[in-house]
């Protein structure tokens, strides 16, 4: 009830405009009413209402057809003339729902009839607006440009990164994420992966989508995120050079342990970057390249164990890595005619990892090392995709078909070495991973404009199959568990269809939807492995999914949102394997892992002013079958199991807030407010690994969120800074919580060589005061930990277009 009374004192505090830019398509066709033939060559003109200024105008081809293009939104009158009949005026509101809207028939008589009101939609694409979705162009976005995906997100509103570098929306990880529209290897397509290795270079915008209608796919409770490459569209050869170098962790954050290796310091960094592309007539081909090199002190945790037996150690994970990244992206749109276009695209990625680790073991005033555990990891993934489409686009504007097919290819080529040093010996082990994804998808979609509105339909099949297979390597007096190595298939088949209504008149707007998925998937696992055997599920599930918004008046609305998703256990989540990068807190998955379904509503208000505008929203989740890590010991022995789990019910309910607001011609100032009480319901759970034990847990509940703020300044010389502040305030995970978490970014850029080139400088985590702490409380024994990981970085970079 508190979150209500906030929720509309808001409102009443800010009676403010939402300004919106949208471009919509009206057309119909002109007949005669006795006869019902065409009427070519009629006059068709359109005028604003209130002052009946003319606003665009057009001549209906042979066929009495008519488009209108580039049309705002607001109230207009449509009008009708040919010779030899009388004049006919039609009121049109022009919404925001639709890029196109069909009219219909217009028929011209010898007598005057009075028709009715025709609604016209346009689908507004703003940054940080919309209450379904919310575009950012990565242009405007200083203090990070020169970076990754994942560094680009971290000042958006509503998206923070968690621990090991995942997005969140609204607090919760389980987010899906696209490129262009699609699921790939890139991203993961279970859950989201890599987005630390795609350059920040090859995007142009990115859409944050809340409460995604039934056209896309039902996992992704927290929502979805579409990373849009560049594309140019310009006629002729044009394209943009880019080099980016940078340099991270300038100082140490905290000391090493005695008797490691050296954590990396003034680690390098470089991106070059070209993007080339050709439009002439029917043809335009394109190709994208980038090259990132890094070095990073990807981890450096320190974590405290207590026992209940008294035991206490203290130990230290230091992970230096070097990465190359090769990216490349090519393909070709070929327009036959003005009917059809056939698109085909490649990407190519290959990623190079090298971690060299350090994980010392002391006692409790570190007078005694316990244990030395350094590794090495030498991992090389290989992407490749492939897409084919096409779009046909009938005569009246708006209505298309489009046929695609996407094949992704994902390899892991994963090596670990080794050297476990204990005061009476030392000893050698390794194990290597070989995992092959192929994933096949094919989508047919299909749009068809009404007078009010449109209808969507379309359907999706998705083959995947996985081949997994690991090998140990024990030496002497090994720790590896090598009888839990083996092969393992992961099989899931995804047939899917859905249909999405979207209708609006003056008073209020509707978009509804269903999505009807099966699934089958099977997890066959090596007949000898000692604890697992095979599993899996298949179930047949709606997804409905439901938007009601009222227009208050011309700039506010409220709007009302209901959908449902699931979120199906990741390949890596049921791998049986057992993950040594962590000696003695080790990861394991869980074939028996379920999916996690859950469902939302949310209430949304939005308004605008000249200067600026207001987005609030009150949201509610509620998650079955919760899916997380669950973290316990077994009797006699001090390593602690992490293991994926289906911890049962848990909820989020919260309140966002994004105001951006114009102080001066010469300065923007936005503002992100996000706030929300995670609860973890008491739950039980069995692990299996390495032998059986019950954990229990009582109810968790912790209010949460998180502060963002932007600002943004035209400066003399042409010159544009910015600075962004992020506070996270503690928030609960299963047994335990993550403490709060602070940074600072800026940036500058300039434009050079009359606008073709561009000159920026930037820094992240100016402070040095980010890092992750947690603690964790299991049955026996709990531990805190705290990551001082690099997230200070310097980049100096110049951009250049032709």
């Amino acid at each position: 009830m508190k979150y209500v009374v906030v929720f509309w004192i808001w409102i009443l505090f800010f009676q403010l405009g939402w300004a919106q830019t949208t471009s919509v398509t009206l057309s119909g066709i002109v007949k005669n009413a006795q006869t019902k033939a065409a009427l070519p060559y009629t006059n068709v003109t359109l005028h604003r209402e209130k002052d009946s200024v003319f606003v665009s105008g057009a001549v209906t081809n042979e066929e009495g057809l008519f488009t209108l293009a580039g049309l705002a939104s607001g109230n207009y009158v449509l009008k009708v003339t040919s010779v030899g009949f009388l004049p006919r005026n039609q009121s049109v509101l022009v919404g925001q729902l639709s890029e196109f809207l069909n009219v219909g028939t217009i028929e011209l008589t010898e007598e005057t009839t009075r028709l009715g009101e025709v609604v016209v939609t346009g689908q507004a694409e703003a940054v940080a607006s919309g209450l379904e979705k919310k575009t950012f162009t990565l242009a405007d976005n200083i203090s990070q440009t020169g970076g990754s995906a994942l560094e680009a997100m971290k000042n958006l509103p509503g998206v923070t990164v968690g621990e090991g570098g995942s997005v969140q929306l609204r607090g919760s990880d389980k987010v899906m994420v696209l490129v262009d529209g699609k699921q790939t290897a890139l991203t993961g397509f279970g859950s989201q992966s890599g987005l630390d290795n795609i350059p920040a270079s090859a995007i142009e915008k990115i859409e944050i989508i809340n409460n995604p209608s039934a056209k896309y796919d039902a996992n992704g409770n927290a929502g979805i995120i579409n990373l849009i490459f560049k594309k140019e569209k310009q006629e002729g050869f044009n394209g943009k050079i880019g080099l980016a170098t940078a340099v991270g962790a300038l100082w140490v954050k905290r000391e090493n342990y005695p008797t490691i290796r050296p954590q990396y310091q003034a680690t390098p960094k470089i991106n070059p970057s070209l993007s080339l592309n050709y439009r002439k007539n029917k043809v335009n081909v394109f190709l994208q390249g980038d090259n990132l090199y890094t070095q990073t002190l990807n981890k450096n945790e320190f974590a405290d164990r207590y026992y209940d037996t008294g035991e206490i150690v203290r130990q230290q994970t230091k992970r230096n890595r070097n990465t190359n990244i090769v990216t490349v992206k090519s393909g070709m749109d070929w327009l036959p005619d003005e009917h059809n276009t056939f698109s085909l695209s490649g990407l190519f990625s290959s990623e190079k990892i090298i971690d060299r680790g350090d994980e010392p073991f002391f006692n409790r005033d570190v007078s005694e090392r316990l244990r030395l555990w350094q590794f090495l990891e030498d991992e090389l993934k290989t992407t490749v995709t492939a897409s084919a489409g096409w779009q046909h686009t009938f005569k009246q504007p708006g209505r298309k078909l489009n046929l695609g097919f996407n094949y992704t290819f994902h390899r892991e080529d994963e090596k670990y070495f080794f050297t476990n040093i204990l005061p009476t010996y030392t000893g050698y082990d390794s194990f290597k991973l070989l995992s092959d994804e192929h994933v096949g998808d094919l989508n047919v979609d299909y749009v068809q404009p009404l007078r009010y509105g449109r209808v969507e339909g379309g359907l999706k099949l998705r083959r995947r199959y996985i081949p997994t297979n690991m090998q140990f390597f024990p030496g002497v007096n090994s720790p590896l568990d090598s009888s839990a190595g083996g092969w393992a298939n992961y099989g899931e088949i995804i047939p899917a269809l859905y249909g999405n209504y979207v209708f609006e008149n003056k008073n209020f707007e509707i978009e509804a939807g269903l999505r009807v998925e099966y699934v089958n998937l099977r997890y066959e696992v090596n007949p000898t492995h000692p604890t697992y055997t095979s599993d899996g599920y298949s179930y047949t599930q709606p997804f409905p999914s439901l938007r009601w918004t009222y227009k208050l008046d011309e700039w506010n609305r409220v709007s009302f949102f209901y959908n449902r998703r699931v979120d199906r256990p990741n390949e890596v989540d049921i791998r049986i394997f057992p993950k040594y990068d962590d000696a003695e807190i080790i990861k394991v998955g869980n074939p028996g892992l379920k999916p996690q379904f859950t469902n939302s509503l949310e209430l949304g208000y939005k308004n605008s002013y000249q200067e600026g505008y207001l987005y609030a929203a009150l949201y509610h989740k509620r998650m079955d079958a919760t899916i997380t890590r669950i973290a316990s010991i077994v009797p006699g022995s001090t390593l602690i199991y992490n293991i994926f789990q289906n911890a049962g019910r848990s909820s989020n309910t919260g309140m966002e807030l994004v105001w951006s607001q114009q102080l001066a011609s010469w300065a923007t100032l936005n503002l992100n407010l996000n706030g929300y009480q995670n609860t973890i319901q008491a739950f039980s759970v069995l692990n299996q690994y390495p032998v059986e034990n019950t954990f229990s847990a009582g109810k968790q509940q912790l209010l949460s969120g998180n502060v963002k703020l932007n600002g943004l300044f035209r400066l003399p010389h042409q010159l544009e800074a910015q600075f962004s502040a992020v506070y996270l305030t503690p928030d609960i995970i299963p047994q335990g919580k993550v403490y709060s978490r602070f940074s600072i970014d800026i940036g500058l850029k300039k434009p050079l060589q009359q606008g073709k080139g561009e000159l920026f400088v930037n820094a992240t985590d100016v402070a040095n005061t980010l890092r992750i702490k947690r603690s964790v409380q299991g049955d026996g024994f709990r531990y805190v930990s705290t990551d001082y990981y690099e997230t200070q970085v310097i980049r100096l970079g110049y951009n250049y277009k032709f």
